[in-house]
């Protein structure tokens, strides 16, 4: 049941030397090779003293053909070792063991002149077989292997710690072993002591670490390992602590004396290492808590809240476990969390000027992330120079311009200062483009050192789709993606603007995909108006009427708000028609007026007084109030707006007047829905085309606006969700997208106000229809399309 060795003596009369550090089960072996032999065995203990008389009975015992037996023969004085060793040399037989080390001449002395006429035996730790073993002597029961594995590992293979701890319960450290560690601590130098209290927190620290925080040189540390090793206390091989008595050690301590070993630890490691996240690393490793460990935490959560906010959160954790006042690392942690999207308490207690600074900038942050523009620059306004700097977009955006200016005035890094320049020149979308492009590539450079209310890269994205630059706003959104702008909380901002950006342009799979990505997330409350947009939009273009009703249950209570910016106008639009759409016209005059509001006090710039007008003509457009379509075309003609979104958007208006009222010039309508399209608005275009082809009362006219508005539909996916060219019970893909109408309940005139047909052709359809499904009434029609599609979706 002990550690196996090497060199075994064979034959009874030889000399032997058992080696092996303390608890390894030495004096056991050696008891056994004294037993093995014939010979009869005198102890050291057993032999007479002083010296003088000691060389006499050993002479006697040579005489008597008999063995001496020197038990830890470390320990023994040097006049008796010195007298050993001559006396081996005259040939009495000898077997002693000795820890590995030897301290003194005396005893290499003796060591050698007894291994020359005999064997060396080094024991080595237990293997699995041996600590089964053991395990069995002790409990009298056999043990899994993967147990005996664990508890190989977890006593270091030390028969005596391995007895120890099979002696108690799982998880509970051994009494005994417990009274072992006090004795072997007490033998020890008090440095060496206090350098195997230090090992038992189980750190990595390196040596200069470990000598300072014990008090002790490299030299003087070499040889406390040495010590340290030799008492059984280490790992074989390493300089590791034996886990089951690294517990041991701080079982016996009390919790100021663990206390006062933690501040020391965290003390030498502040002034060995400058990064205090490596420092906190080590004393998290250690469990250690203590106030000092507690600023390191601190100081680690501070350094990381901006590069990595979920670990920053947990440093702040364990800055309050390990004694922090709550207080002072209050604003800290609300950055962390702010920048994971997470809620933040922003009700302050009283603060310092610094850090009642850094909350105003946190709390005007997550005020835009909410969605509330206004309170969020009254509180950026508040947090100092770079503050104020900050607040310049949500000030342009809710129209106060005069204080955007002053504002924009004070001092702030470049990266906030350029993106306040860029908000100022938005009131010409196209002429601030490059500003937008030059704040977002200054952030992408700059070490970040504030929650960000909003990006360069998300405004100009807004900026460039008003501007009719979609790959602009795609790039930026790509950049951002890429580079992390913003923290996690912006991820999901970059994407749905990314996916809102697709599907004003036609590409409506790609933002579907988006979409979905998003499905599992919960955003922020201005994301939840953004994401409720898209899908308004999506569900819109594809005639998905539960869809549209779905995403407007999202978006009417974050709309109910009433918080709205001009940047976020055509988002709005989306939201507005979809209420229209679902007679929820309360919903649509107020935040008509308060963006009607914000350009009055924006001097009415002519490029987003165009964007607003266009939204009131798309929201009469979807009611078909011929009247509301006028005076909102000349609300769109009445600006001096010449980019060439703002342009097509004019001749739209006063097209879509005509087509209303049934004055349809095929001409003028082809060319005006060619100038949306290229302008990026296809979606707008195809329906342009398509509703006054069914108005057209010419049938070529009819059919030559219809091809085209199918066309301009075509540049994106089907508006007919999961229609295909493959037949299906013998109908088209074109009759499918048909039938799928009829069965939601849809007149003839409305299937052909989504499909860009015609009333008569849809006639035409659903009686090919019934005719290739040998239907013989509606009822009959009904059942056999429900299940025609109830297979196909299958």
């Amino acid at each position: 049941m002990f550690e196996q060795g090497r060199d075994c003596p064979h034959g009874a009369g030889a000399g032997a030397v058992v080696v092996g550090v303390d608890g390894s089960g030495r004096t056991h072996r050696l008891g056994q090779i004294a037993a093995a032999t014939a010979r009869p065995v005198t102890r050291v203990g057993d032999l007479a003293e002083p010296a003088a008389d000691l060389a006499a009975r050993l002479d006697e015992v040579r005489a008597e053909g008999g063995v001496v037996m020197v038990d830890d023969a470390d320990r023994q004085p040097s006049a008796v070792l010195q007298a050993l060793a001559r006396a081996s040399r005259r040939g009495v037989s000898m077997m002693l063991s000795r820890r590995p080390t030897i301290a003194t001449p005396e005893l290499a002395e003796l060591d050698e002149a007894v291994a020359a006429g005999g064997t060396v035996q080094t024991l080595e730790p237990l293997d699995n077989e041996g600590v089964a073993a053991v395990v069995s002597a002790v409990t009298g029961t056999p043990t899994a292997p993967e147990q005996v594995f664990e508890l190989r590992e977890e006593t270091g293979g030390r028969p005596a710690v391995v007895a120890a701890v099979a002696s108690v319960p799982g998880g509970t450290v051994a009494p005994a072993l417990v009274a072992r560690v006090q004795q072997r601590l007490a033998m020890l130098e008090r440095q060496e002591a206090y350098l195997a209290r230090v090992l038992s927190l189980r750190l990595d620290l390196i040596d200069d670490v470990l000598g300072r925080v014990a008090g002790i040189d490299q030299a003087g540390l070499a040889a406390a390992m040495r010590a340290l090793r030799d008492s059984g206390l280490l790992v074989s091989g390493s300089d590791r602590m034996i886990p089951a008595v690294a517990r041991a050690v701080l079982a016996e301590l009390p919790p100021a004396g663990r206390r006062s070993l933690h501040d020391a630890v965290a003390r030498v490691l502040i002034a060995t290492d400058p990064e205090p996240i490596a420092a906190a690393e080590q004393l998290r490793a250690g469990r250690v808590r203590s106030p000092v460990a507690a600023g390191v935490y601190a100081a680690a959560a501070e350094r990381s809240r901006f590069a990595d906010p979920l670990a920053a959160t947990g440093w702040y954790d364990l800055a309050i476990e390990s004694g922090a006042d709550p207080a002072a690392v209050a604003v800290g942690r609300a950055e962390a969390t702010a920048l994971l999207g997470r809620p933040v308490d922003t009700d302050w207690v009283a603060l310092p000027q610094d850090d009642a600074e850094r909350a105003a900038l946190v709390t005007g942050a997550v005020a835009a992330h909410r969605g509330w523009p206004g309170r969020a620059a009254e509180s950026l306004i508040d947090g100092g120079p770079c503050g104020r700097v900050m607040a310049v977009p949500a000030l342009v955006a809710t129209g106060r311009i005069g204080q955007a200016r002053a504002a924009a005035a004070n001092h702030a890094p470049s990266s906030h200062q350029r993106l306040a320049e860029a908000a100022l020149a938005a009131r010409d979308p196209c002429a601030a483009l490059p500003a937008f492009i030059e704040a977002a590539e200054t952030a992408e450079h700059a070490q970040p050192a504030v929650v960000l209310p909003d990006t360069p890269h998300a405004l100009g994205a807004l900026v460039a789709v008003t501007a009719g630059d979609a790959a602009t706003a795609e790039y930026l959104l790509e950049r951002a993606l890429e580079t992390g702008v913003g923290g996690p909380v912006a991820v999901d901002r970059h994407r749905a603007l990314l996916a809102w950006v697709r599907m004003r342009t036609g590409r409506y799979d790609t933002a579907d995909a988006e979409l979905h990505r998003l499905a599992g997330t919960r955003p922020a409350g201005r994301e939840r108006l953004l994401v409720a947009a898209l899908s308004a939009g999506i569900a819109r273009r594809s005639g998905d009427m539960a869809r549209l009703r779905e995403a407007w249950a999202a978006a009417e209570p974050v709309l109910a708000r009433m918080t709205v910016d001009v940047f976020h106008t055509e988002v709005l639009e989306e939201l507005l028609v979809a209420a229209t759409r679902l007679r929820e016209h309360h919903r649509v005059s107020p935040v008509l007026r308060i963006l009607d509001d914000i350009l009055d006090r924006l001097d009415r710039p002519g490029p987003w007084v165009a964007a607003v007008g266009w939204v009131r003509v798309t929201v009469a457009v979807s009611g078909e109030d011929a009247d509301s379509v006028a005076a909102a075309a000349r609300q769109v003609g009445s600006t001096a707006a010449e980019g060439p979104r703002q342009q097509a958007q004019r001749a739209a208006a006063e097209e879509w007047e005509r087509v209303l009222t049934g004055a349809i010039d095929p001409q003028r309508v082809l060319a005006t829905a060619d100038g949306l399209a290229v302008a990026q608005l296809p979606w707008e275009a195809s329906r342009l085309a398509g509703q006054a082809g069914i108005r057209a009362a010419d049938p070529a006219t009819a059919r030559r606006l219809l091809e085209r508005a199918r066309e301009l539909a075509d540049s994106g996916v089907p508006v007919a969700r999961g229609a295909r060219e493959e037949q299906r019970g013998g109908l088209s893909g074109r009759e499918i997208d048909v039938a799928r109408l009829v069965l939601a309940g849809r007149t003839h005139r409305e299937v052909g106000a989504q499909l860009y047909l015609s009333p008569k052709t849809v006639e035409h359809h659903v009686a090919r229809i019934r005719t290739k499904l040998g239907a013989t009434s509606r009822v009959e029609l009904v059942s056999a399309l429900r299940r025609i599609l109830a297979d196909e979706e299958h």
